[in-house]
């Protein structure tokens, strides 16, 4: 069953066209992923879906629902990781999840609970009460997923969920990623690792300025233009990996 459905979906700033004419469909409980370079519409996709972006044209149904019609109710139904690390630096760990609990009108006690909860699901128990700045980069991603998770979300939206993390913190977000798939939570994430993409998504839209070239499973990708996923992402769109020289599988 399709829980989010895209048609003809376009997205323009002034004159620059960010999402050009899209089309897309990602089933309930499936990881789907999009792959591209900085500037290929990602992001902008991503925004639209959680309802702070509104489309030049184009339709979005997230549960049924169009997004210009209900933005309240979708927002209430989904989490969201940023790409950009915006914890309250002057809360402790703990008071982040609660002070964001009330963006849900979640009772105190509920939601206190629930941070508690969560925070041992992230690792992050004995952290409770430690001020964000004293935390480390692999920290504050952890609780930014925590953060996500605060209104149990049907559906969990990650943009870049392991950008700049050490390869021990990003497995350690992989897991947590799989075990919400598992539970039938439907992710979707914007990612530049081709690992990442490889081990978590069921399906992925590779995107180049602002346009899906095409969707498919990672697997399937790779039996048919033979080779990895970076190979089929370099053969589709001709951009570069950057970070090689470091080991890394990121796109440019």
């Amino acid at each position: 069953m399709d829980i989010i459905t895209a048609r003809g979906l376009t997205k323009d700033f002034n004159h620059t066209r960010a999402v050009d004419n899209i089309d897309f469909d990602i089933k309930k409980g499936e990881c789907f992923g999009f792959l591209g370079p900085n500037g290929a519409g990602k992001t902008t996709v991503m925004r639209m879906l959680y309802c702070v972006v509104v489309p030049t044209s184009g339709t979005i149904k997230v549960f049924g629902l169009d997004i210009e019609d209900n933005p309240s109710i979708i927002k209430s139904r989904i989490g969201v990781m940023p790409q950009d690390d915006n914890l309250d630096i002057e809360l402790s760990a703990l008071k982040n999840l609660i002070v964001y609990a009330r963006y849900f009108e979640i009772p105190y006690r509920t939601s206190r609970k629930t941070a508690y909860n969560l925070l041992e699901y992230v690792g992050l128990t004995e952290k409770a009460d430690e001020n964000i700045k004293n935390l480390s980069g692999g920290m504050q991603r952890a609780l930014l997923l925590a953060r996500s998770l605060i209104n149990s979300p049907e559906i969990l939206i990650l943009d870049e969920p392991t950008t700049g993390l050490d390869p021990h913190s990003r497995h350690n977000v992989w897991n947590k990623l799989k075990d919400l798939k598992e539970k039938n939570t439907t992710l979707i994430l914007t990612t530049h690792y081709m690992e990442e993409a490889e081990r978590l998504c069921d399906r992925v839209a590779i995107m180049d300025r602002g346009r899906i070239i095409t969707i498919d499973s990672p697997k399937n990708l790779m039996e048919t233009h033979g080779g990895n996923l970076e190979y089929v992402y370099l053969k589709l769109t001709g951009k570069r990996l950057k970070g090689k020289e470091n080991g890394e599988n990121n796109l440019s």
